[in-house]
């Protein structure tokens, strides 16, 4: 049976991460209070702060970046649009 959590971002109980999503110190933090669905939200807007960033995940200053973001997307006061960003339009 899938657990479930209290979703810090969505503030209810949503099914959990099937496992952690990655291997560092907030990874606690995220599986046991991230939903599966505030995690989609968050990984499309990472998608968003890596292009418009233009990150380069293999670059350790652009992982440190993304880590940041992401502590604030979830934990802090959440994680900022770039002032340039222009969203795609509603179809």
């Amino acid at each position: 049976m899938a657990h479930t959590v209290l979703c810090v971002k969505l503030k209810k109980e949503l099914p959990a991460l099937d496992e952690p999503p990655f291997d560092n110190d907030l990874v606690k933090k995220v599986y046991d209070s991230v939903s599966e669905e505030a995690w989609r939200m968050w990984m499309e807007h990472c998608q968003m702060l890596h292009n418009e960033y233009r990150l380069n995940p293999a670059r350790r200053e652009d992982q440190e970046v993304i880590v940041k973001q992401l502590e604030q997307y979830f934990f802090g006061e959440g994680s900022a649009v770039p002032k340039e960003y222009v969203p795609p339009s509603q179809k």
